[in-house]
């Protein structure tokens, strides 16, 4: 079971925008990630090396923790919000629920609920001529 403490620090480094080395730090080595319903990814340094993939791609992103956390023994969920600014010039917002199982002071297992639409990028709309 995670300590308040080290909830803190995770949640802080995620919010640094942290995101490949809050992995690094706080997951286990055969640590679990899961998107809504899909098959999970497995291994931190598979993790980690997916996450700075994803980061590549964005010109800035903003994370945000929404409280309160929810904690029962190993299990956490959080409530994140996140805006994508990709280099492309498109942007996404994302808000989804991390449901997560601690194997002391490691999340073990990961899994994402959210709506699949919030990942379609929304172009900049173009400039009105006058």
């Amino acid at each position: 079971m995670p300590s308040p403490e080290t909830l803190e620090r995770f949640i802080a480094l995620v919010e640094q925008n942290a995101h490949a080395e809050a992995i690094e730090e706080f997951y286990a080595s055969n640590a679990s990630m899961q998107e809504n319903q899909s098959a999970p990814r497995v291994g931190r340094d598979m993790l980690v090396a997916n996450e700075r993939k994803t980061l590549s791609r964005a010109r800035s992103i903003q994370s945000r923790c929404v409280r309160p956390i929810c904690q029962h023994g190993d299990h956490v969920v959080i409530r994140w919000i996140f805006d994508f600014d990709w280099k492309d010039s498109s942007k996404t917002h994302i808000e989804e629920l991390a449901y997560q199982r601690w194997e002391g002071e490691r999340i073990a297992e990961e899994q994402f609920f959210y709506d699949p639409a919030q990942f379609i990028p929304q172009k900049p709309t173009a400039g009105t001529h006058h």
